[in-house]
């Protein structure tokens, strides 16, 4: 069973305050993020998907799928959708040292230019938060988890969790990966039909 909460937790931001969970938003905007492409079994696919709906969204890489897929990282680019840091080779911040993972981040960065970080497994550790932050980074998290990447939970859990938590100026996380392509595949078109029909637009995070 997993427990990860779907909604991010109060108590959580205010413990990273200098960290982005949301988007403050008077109008109906959703920001819908995706990590760890570029991946061929999906990314296109889902930049099929949200130009299907007009919508634009952020994908937060990994380096080294951006080096070993070049085209698809720039079908990202020509749908202007925004690019993040997701590091080089998708570290677990709180295994990592400090400095080996400014050194992961760089990597990545010297691929693409970007100032938008989102740390991979949402694992960063108050150090490392303020050293990226010092480098001029926007360390974006979320306010709502699909949980699409679990195997475990359905796709029906998937679309529910979506739906019944995301809201104006929420940050949603979805996975442009092999793992959770099933669950996406049925839940994307679904969340963009149903928000859209709310008059909802969706936007890409500005760095």
């Amino acid at each position: 069973m997993n427990l990860t909460p779907v909604k991010t937790p109060l108590v959580i931001k205010k413990l990273f305050p200098n960290f982005i969970w949301d988007i403050a938003s008077n109008s109906k905007e959703i920001y819908l993020t995706f990590d760890d492409g570029p991946t061929p079994e999906i990314t296109n696919w889902t930049l099929d998907i949200l130009k299907q709906y007009n919508a634009k969204a952020t994908f937060f890489c990994i380096g080294k799928n951006v080096e070993k897929f070049p085209n698809i990282f720039q079908n990202i680019i020509k749908d202007d959708h925004a690019i993040g840091n997701h590091t080089y080779n998708h570290l677990k911040g709180w295994k990592t040292t400090t400095e080996n993972y400014l050194k992961d981040i760089q990597k990545a960065q010297s691929l693409f230019h970007s100032k938008l970080f989102r740390p991979p497994y949402g694992q960063i550790t108050p150090k490392q938060g303020s050293a990226i932050i010092a480098l001029g980074y926007d360390v974006i998290m979320w306010n709502v988890l699909s949980i699409d990447w679990d195997v475990f939970v359905s796709r029906k859990t998937c679309l529910n969790n979506v739906i019944s938590k995301a809201d104006s100026g929420s940050i949603i996380v979805f996975h442009d990966s092999i793992k959770a392509s099933k669950n996406m595949q049925y839940v994307l078109p679904r969340v963009l039909e149903h928000f859209t029909k709310k008059g909802f637009t969706f936007k890409a995070l500005e760095s």
